[in-house]
């Protein structure tokens, strides 16, 4: 856990479990210098962060402009925010992806059913929905993707007041319809958020 809480940027909630060591093993195993990475889901702009450290080309799209504003301040004029809704991934990005690596935004869990590709401006998300939106927005991210290269997702399966949402399981089944699945791997943390059950990176591949 202590690492967990020492990369996570200073700005980032105890929520967020995406670290830069984990985005530093991902853009080793499955890209080189050069190749682009993306991350529809730039948040804090870890992705792009590491991927410019490590001399690859990154590019992320981020809805909220305070988010994005923020991103540009910690690469410091290396890589390319958008901002922009990752739903229309396809329109933004003008350029094949060698690597997409990202951790799509979770519905909140307590007491609002909003939905977080609206960046909780509406009352009216529901769970199917948001799957849904992420089957469109991973199907155009498979079309970016160069052939043979990956698509590599950080999720969780969470609990809330005894119900498991089995988030990561749902996910990966939608990407499966678009990418080869190739690999899980379980990531374990001295201590983890109450809320999340298990932390997974779940690895896909475009055929050639």
């Amino acid at each position: 856990m202590d690492d967990l809480v020492s990369e996570r940027y200073a700005e980032a909630d105890e929520n967020v479990h995406f670290t830069e060591n984990l985005a530093e093993t991902v853009i080793a195993e499955y890209s080189l210098p050069g190749q682009l990475v993306l991350d529809p889901f730039a948040g804090f702009g870890t992705t792009l962060v590491v991927a410019e450290r490590m001399g690859r080309s990154g590019l992320g799209i981020e809805l909220l402009p305070e988010r994005a504003d923020m991103i540009r301040r910690r690469l410091d004029g290396a890589g390319e925010v958008i901002d922009g809704d990752a739903r229309e991934v396809a329109a933004l990005v003008d350029r094949p992806v060698d690597l997409c690596l990202t951790s799509p935004p979770y519905m909140t869990l307590k007491n609002h059913p909003e939905n977080p590709l609206n960046a909780y401006e509406t009352l009216d998300g529901d769970y199917q929905t948001y799957l849904g939106e992420l089957d469109g927005i991973f199907g155009q991210v498979a079309g970016l993707l160069r052939p043979w290269g990956h698509l590599v997702l950080n999720v969780g399966n969470m609990i809330d007041d005894g119900v498991a949402t089995t988030l990561a399981w749902d996910v990966g089944a939608i990407v499966g319809r678009h990418l080869t699945f190739r690999q899980e791997t379980f990531l374990c943390w001295d201590e983890q958020p109450e809320w999340l059950t298990g932390d997974y990176c779940l690895v896909f591949q475009k055929s050639g």
